[in-house]
């Protein structure tokens, strides 16, 4: 691992760790030995982190300038509190994971008294249902989203009846319970919805579709809305 990117691990671990912050603890989840969490913590003041402590007694990160300072107003602060808490109740456990990162950078780039407000808000999400549980096929779906990549999967519909599928995906959205991918099937050329927890497998097919992820997925809400518009103007 090349030094920078070590450094910003180390510096995102002192962000989320709970105190105290001993460099015994920072070498165990950083897998290194304590002399070089020594060493690394005096690179990261030289660099412009202001931390507290010293050897033996722990360490405290006061000011973190990997992101420029941040102004938030009250109710602003509320909303990226109840935005986060909403992932982290029900985003999938990597989403989930990310929030809790997201909003520590943020808290790190905050004022003393605005870090205050943000970790001690008056607004909070509670889902006694749970979040969505993981799948071992997501992580390659997500993947595939971000890089425009078609993909084949196994799929199992309604009845469990299994197909091969080429798809090109477009967005991952999550409904109630349900991890649903948008897509558009090669098979059917068509815009279709395919359930995560009814795909089986995922293989990259190596070919792109950049850069009309943006251009399919945006035809294909305008429909969902358009079906949605229709359904309410029917009587009854």
């Amino acid at each position: 691992m090349s030094g920078p990117d070590r450094l910003l691990r180390l510096l995102q671990l002192m962000r989320v760790m709970s105190p105290p912050i001993t460099a015994e603890r920072l070498a165990v989840e950083r897998g290194v030995s304590v002399r070089s969490i020594y060493r690394d913590i005096e690179l990261l003041r030289l660099s412009g982190a202001r931390i507290e402590g010293e050897r033996g007694y722990g360490y405290r990160l006061i000011e973190d300038y990997a992101l420029p300072p941040q102004t938030f107003d009250r109710l602003e602060i509320e909303a990226i509190t109840v935005g986060l808490g909403e992932v982290r109740q029900m985003g999938d456990p990597d989403l989930a994971r990310a929030a809790e990162a997201v909003l520590a950078k943020i808290a790190a780039t905050l004022p003393n008294d605005r870090e205050q407000q943000l970790l001690h808000s008056i607004s909070h999400v509670y889902r006694p249902s749970g979040r969505y549980g993981s799948h071992p096929h997501l992580q390659a779906i997500r993947k595939a989203c971000w890089e425009e990549q078609e993909i084949e999967i196994g799929y199992r519909d309604q009845e469990g009846t299994a197909s091969q599928r080429i798809i090109r995906p477009l967005a991952i959205v999550y409904n109630d319970h349900v991890l649903t991918v948008l897509a558009w099937c090669c098979l059917r050329d068509d815009y279709r919805m395919f359930r995560i927890d009814r795909v089986d497998g995922v293989s990259s097919k190596g070919t792109s579709f950049r850069p009309r992820r943006v251009s399919l997925l945006r035809v294909y809400l305008a429909k969902l809305s358009a079906r949605e518009n229709e359904k309410k103007r029917l009587p009854g």
